[in-house]
């Protein structure tokens, strides 16, 4: 089926209480794995990108195997670009067809960080598509940073944010971080209900893998409706590659080495889809 536009899932997702899993892909096996999985479950499901996989692929390449991913899906997909922080790289996924798009101004200060989001959300809501920004800031692999260079959300300030920014969803810092969790799990699911209380919009929970799955379930009970998984799915494929190989030294037919590794990474994206409660939410 057709692309379809972030705002419509995220919010489908806000009403009925449950959340999307967005995962990363950066070659085909790696995107099959991941429609598979929504297929096999009835899931709708976000694909998405980071910058540095434009890096690694080219835009040109992510674009056709993501567009051709979802078009030939039998569930809902959203393309997305997580994390966007060069301007350019933002708009080129606009202009190719992407309908959702990630600015992460949160290193920046409060004031620069609502004029970024502001100019990103007028260009994207002018072709609908969908915008999430980030407010307090997520540490861990993503920035290189660790978790105590963290800054919780202020509910009070991510109110007035989203009143001046106008975007689509928001991720939160709530006590997770990028990259596999180090040190003690405390996450604030206070923090989560009073902000889906006080903003009454989808929110999304950066920096899962590693967090025990009663914590992400409680989560999505206090209101995230979209939560991110990479490392995760890169370590069930890097798993699978070393038992394989492993097993079967002198085998060098790509197809047969990678056939393991995306299966494995299938079972793990239909671990995450359940865990949210995303399975038969979607619409044909």
């Amino acid at each position: 089926m057709p692309l379809v536009n972030g705002i419509d899932l995220l919010q489908h997702a806000h009403k009925n209480r449950y959340a999307i899993g967005a995962f990363n892909y950066a070659n085909m096996e790696n995107l099959q794995a991941i429609i598979a999985a929504a297929e096999e479950l009835n899931s709708p499901v976000i694909i998405q990108i980071t910058e540095k996989s434009i890096q690694y692929a080219g835009l040109d390449y992510l674009h056709a195997l993501g567009k051709n991913g979802a078009e030939n899906a039998k569930v809902p997909v959203v393309l997305h670009l997580d994390h966007g922080k060069k301007w350019d790289a933002i708009l080129q996924c606009i202009r190719l067809g992407w309908t959702s798009v990630m600015i992460d101004a949160s290193q920046q200060l409060f004031e620069e960080n609502v004029a970024l989001t502001r100019k990103v959300v007028e260009v994207a809501h002018a072709v609908r598509i969908s915008v999430e920004a980030e407010l307090g800031f997520i540490g861990g692999k993503e920035e290189d940073v660790g978790l105590e260079d963290g800054i919780y959300t202020d509910i009070n300030q991510a109110d007035e944010f989203v009143k001046l920014t106008n975007c689509d969803s928001l991720a939160i810092a709530v006590g997770t971080q990028h990259g596999i969790y180090q040190g003690e799990i405390n996450i604030d699911f206070e923090r989560i209900k009073e902000m889906k209380e006080r903003l009454n919009m989808p929110l999304v929970l950066h920096g899962s893998s590693g967090v025990p799955d009663e914590m992400i379930r409680q989560a999505v009970q206090a209101g995230i409706n979209k939560v991110n998984f990479d490392t995760e799915i890169k370590l069930a494929n890097l798993e699978a590659l070393q038992h394989f190989l492993k097993e079967n030294p002198t085998v060098y037919d790509i197809r047969k080495i990678y056939d393991p590794a995306r299966k494995a990474m299938k079972e793990k994206v239909k671990e995450k889809m359940r865990l949210l409660g995303s399975e038969n939410q979607s619409w044909n």
